[in-house]
């Protein structure tokens, strides 16, 4: 299983990007998804994602309203898009897959056990 995060980069504050989540050797479709963040010296935490189905979408309430998630089963990749952006939304970000997470545990990234490698989204103000 491979996920591959992409799309990250330097941006003005307001600023919007999109990243793309790549995955490979799983079926799409079976698989919670999920996006998480990580800055320098925090924790990693959740951003949004998709319950096992699809049928949810799940969100931060720090990005409600500015990000949102889509996926695409057919080419087996996710996507966030990221509008209004703040310097608070520096960090790396993260895509991952589960197979088994249950709503109650689906911010928590200790559910997730397939990860891609991280993309680097810098906010300048």
């Amino acid at each position: 299983v491979q996920l591959q995060a992409s799309g990250g980069g330097l941006v003005q504050a307001g600023g919007s990007l999109r990243l793309s989540c790549a995955a490979s050797g799983l079926t799409f479709s079976s698989y919670a998804l999920g996006w998480f963040r990580q800055a320098p010296g925090n924790e990693r935490e959740y951003v949004a994602g998709f319950s096992r189905t699809g049928g949810y979408t799940y969100y931060a309430d720090s990005v409600k309203g500015r990000f949102t998630i889509s996926r695409d089963n057919a080419k087996n990749t996710a996507y966030l898009q990221m509008s209004s952006l703040r310097p608070e939304d520096t960090a790396v970000y993260y895509c991952a897959a589960s197979r088994s997470v249950i709503t109650s545990s689906i911010r928590d990234p200790r559910s997730y056990q397939h990860w891609g490698q991280g993309t680097l989204v810098t906010v300048s103000s």
